[in-house]
């Protein structure tokens, strides 16, 4: 089982992606083959309407630092996309990459029932951590990206979410939400390997 991991914080070792780490880290002890990819660290640009995955090409043309973890992610069992919460939605740098998915849907997306390139069978883990601890605040962020998610294909989707996280380390006092993403991360991968 292939897991990639795309991290939209602009901390390398913030809290999104030290849940993310854990996941990763229990998935592997069980076998799959994890990657992830620092959304800060890479060079590129959002979708810049031209078309041409629509028109010429089933990949995005942008040549840039998206188009691996395009192709990986096109290629991975599961997705996990791990964000803080920056004025009320992910981050710039993962919403930039999610408008560039937009490559994963067919040309007649409009009107074709079949309208994904990705294989069907594909899950994604969602890691939202946001400084308020008031849970209510920013619930409507992960049932937008949900439908998003549908949308290019991907049905299967799961939130690990951490409120009150303001401090960059604030995740390692909340071992409720780490055992959480060992927990789902042991049921995806023990499935999968079940299915395989």
């Amino acid at each position: 089982m292939k897991i990639v991991a795309v991290l939209g914080s602009p901390r390398l070792n913030g809290n999104s992606a030290f849940i993310a780490g854990c996941f990763l880290e229990a998935a592997k002890n069980l076998g799959a083959e994890t990657r992830s990819f620092a959304l800060n660290a890479l060079a590129y640009r959002g979708c810049q309407a031209c078309m041409c995955c629509k028109k010429t090409s089933e990949v995005c043309v942008l040549k840039d630092g998206l188009s691996e973890v395009l192709a990986a992610v096109r290629e991975a069992d599961v997705i996990v996309l791990a964000s803080p919460v920056y004025y009320g939605d992910v981050t710039g740098q993962m919403k930039l990459f999610i408008d560039r998915t937009f490559c994963y849907l067919t040309p007649d997306f409009h009107t074709n029932p079949q309208r994904s390139r990705l294989l069907p069978g594909k899950t994604v883990v969602f890691i939202q951590t946001q400084g308020l601890a008031d849970a209510t605040v920013f619930a409507d962020v992960f049932p937008r990206y949900r439908e998003m998610m549908k949308f290019i294909g991907i049905d299967e989707a799961h939130l690990l979410r951490g409120c009150g996280l303001s401090k960059q380390d604030d995740i390692r006092k909340h071992e409720d939400v780490l055992k959480q993403a060992e927990e789902l991360a042991i049921r995806i991968t023990n499935r999968n390997a079940s299915l395989g």
